[in-house]
């Protein structure tokens, strides 16, 4: 039997070992699945906002020597700043480590300037996440699904970059939709390899649409590189937005023969009630859509079957 003194000091012990979690206030759902998940110790934030818009934080949880996990998207500006300050705050107060999730990455697809004087927003939301200073340890970042693979490589200093994949998730819901017989399609030619990629691990057929841009940002669909006729189609794409270009592809495929047609995105943004709209086309069955966004995880409809991303961010931080 452990005398008092050695079960003080293991108690003591596994308290310096505890992981403490903090979320900017948008991802307060993600980091409650999270802690039901693992004993981390909660990191408590009080919030105020001032009469004239500024935003007041204080950090409660003791965070000498601790390694510290910080969940938070770069999802607006207000959401990107939250999480710079919070970040520069818990090294502040002596965090040995600290790992940032960011399920979101906003701007992902401002990655490269295509004309001249363009902001490449993506780079410079890299650069202020690596201005963040660090504890004993380089910090670390945990980026999901990105659209643009290069983003990492943005990232400054010391700052260790990892990229996580949903992918397990993916191929689960495909087959909870479909079993083992369908074609998993994308939205578009610029998909077309990751896709791919992953219908070859399913051991499924694959399937794009053609696209001939008429004029600006303007584009019509002008076929399908694959025989859908009487076939179940899973549309994939990274995000959906407006759902314009997920409605078009789906229009091409129902059109092609498709005897029902299914989408699973990763991140859903869902603005300007692109969910609704979706539906109402009345195309596409149901909406697969993993929570990495607020927007998605406020929703609810039975047309739209929501997955937690949760389990794929705890494997990343063991």
């Amino acid at each position: 039997m452990l005398n008092s003194s050695c079960t003080f000091e293991h108690l003591m012990a596994n308290n310096m070992n505890q992981t403490v979690l903090f979320s900017t206030e948008s991802y307060t759902y993600l980091k409650n699945e999270l802690l039901g998940m693992h004993n981390y110790i909660n990191g408590e934030i009080i919030r105020k906002t001032f009469p004239d818009g500024e935003h007041y934080m204080q950090l409660l949880t003791d965070l000498e020597d601790k390694e510290v996990v910080l969940i938070g998207g770069t999802i607006n500006d207000h959401d990107t700043l939250e999480l710079y300050d919070i970040a520069n705050g818990i090294i502040q107060l002596g965090a040995r480590s600290l790992k940032m999730v960011i399920p979101y990455f906003g701007y992902a697809t401002m990655e490269r300037a295509v004309k001249v004087g363009e902001v490449v927003k993506a780079k410079n939301r890299a650069l202020l996440l690596s201005s963040i200073p660090h504890g004993s340890v380089s910090n670390a970042i945990y980026l999901i699904d990105l659209h643009a693979e290069g983003i990492p490589y943005y990232f400054e200093k010391e700052v260790r970059c990892h990229h996580l994949y949903c992918k397990s998730i993916i191929i689960a819901a495909c087959h909870e939709l479909c079993g083992h017989d369908f074609i998993l399609a994308s939205t578009d030619a610029g998909r077309a390899k990751w896709v791919e990629s992953l219908a070859n691990d399913m051991q499924v057929k694959s399937a794009f649409v053609y696209k001939h841009r008429t004029s600006g940002d303007e584009t019509i669909i002008t076929g399908v590189n694959a025989d859908v006729m009487d076939k179940s189609v899973i549309i994939y794409d990274d995000m959906i937005r407006t759902g314009g270009s997920l409605m078009q592809a789906a229009k091409a495929y129902h059109d092609a023969g498709a005897k029902q047609v299914f989408a699973i995105t990763t991140h859903g943004l869902f603005t300007n009630h692109a969910l609704e709209k979706i539906q109402q086309q009345q195309i596409i069955t149901r909406v697969v859509c993993i929570n990495t966004h607020p927007a998605s995880d406020a929703l609810n409809s039975d047309f739209l079957i929501k997955k937690s991303v949760a389990p794929i961010i705890f494997e990343a931080l063991k």
